[in-house]
């Protein structure tokens, strides 16, 4: 499927049409919302569905030297990314050292519904990316925070937190990495037994859920983008479109190279090119309180989450599919 002929399926798909809703709801100021408690409760079901079919597949097909690759490679891009992207910003935009650190890391670290949303795409193209690559994405959450803090700490201003217990607390048991390893390992651990057993929960709502989820999403990025608009200038949205496109295309070839699928490819780019909006915002807050919320959480999650999900997703898709010949 060509890229244009797979950019049509996906933005018509309902997935895509609901984060589309909430967004131009939030645009237009309706009073639509999800309530707080129901939102929470889809993204703990999401990370658990997607942990524990992914610990299934690995169960059914076993651990091997690509998995072993593939985090070593989500490892790798999650360190080097925020270190091209502080780079990158120096040149867009005016931020302050801060603030460049504080956004370099959540574009080293990953957005768990754009993984979810890429995954759903891919098993609806017969792409099913390897089980393993849930394994990935958790890897990949943390090293980014250590990398940014590490290039705020070189300016010699004392600007970076020290790395204290609490800090550590936040980056190695944040809950979202908790509970995502955690059904990960369940899933492995009971195999096609425990997915006989709980199947009916963890299949056959997940798109539904998902698409509520991404409503969701689609109003807290429009009211992100409704309140933070002085912060959108040029340079911040060159770098905020950019940067996912130049992740992705660095993290082609390591998916060439360790052999992995189509599918497997296309997600470990999507893994490098998307932004974290929930787990690196919670790291920042107790190691960079002085950095700006706005900035970062718009740009992650009002420019480039949009982004990923209308144009990104099946760019990267098309070109796994070309390189790869799947």
């Amino acid at each position: 499927m060509g890229l244009f002929e797979l950019a049509a399926t996906n933005l018509g798909s309902p997935v895509i049409l609901c984060f589309v809703l909430g967004l131009a709801a939030a645009l237009a100021r309706s009073d639509l919302s999800v309530p707080e408690a129901a939102a929470k409760a889809m993204s703990i079901y999401l990370l658990f569905a997607i942990g524990f079919k992914g610990g299934v597949s690995v169960a059914a097909h076993g651990a091997d030297t690509a998995l072993f690759a593939s985090i070593g490679a989500g490892l790798l891009l999650s360190f080097f990314l925020p270190v091209l992207a502080f780079a990158l910003l120096a040149v867009l935009t005016p931020l302050s050292r801060i603030d460049r650190g504080a956004v370099a890391a959540h574009y080293g670290s990953i957005s768990i519904v754009t993984f979810v949303a890429a995954t759903s795409v891919l098993e609806g193209q017969g792409l099913k990316p390897e089980g393993f690559m849930v394994a990935v994405a958790a890897a990949m959450e943390a090293p980014a925070i250590l990398s940014a803090l590490w290039l705020i700490a070189r300016g010699g201003k004392n600007d970076a937190q020290k790395m204290d217990g609490g800090l550590w607390r936040e980056i190695l048991l944040n809950g979202s990495i908790v509970l995502l390893l955690g059904a990960f390992a369940i899933g492995a651990i009971t195999g096609e037994r425990g997915m006989a057993e709980v199947s009916a929960f963890v299949v056959a709502p997940f798109k539904g859920v998902l698409c509520l989820f991404l409503l969701d999403m689609g109003i807290v990025a429009g009211r992100g983008l409704r309140g933070a608009r002085k912060h959108l200038t040029g340079g911040t949205i060159a770098f905020a479109v950019l940067m996912p496109v130049i992740s992705s295309l660095i993290a082609l070839p390591l998916g060439v190279l360790i052999g992995l699928s189509t599918g497997g490819i296309a997600i470990l780019m999507v893994l490098s090119a998307s932004a974290s909006y929930i787990a690196v915002p919670a790291a920042m807050r107790v190691a960079l309180p002085e950095a700006n919320p706005s900035i970062y959480l718009t740009l992650s999650l009002g420019v480039t989450f949009p982004f990923n999900l209308t144009v990104g997703i099946p760019a990267y898709i098309a070109v796994a599919s070309m390189v790869s010949g799947g």
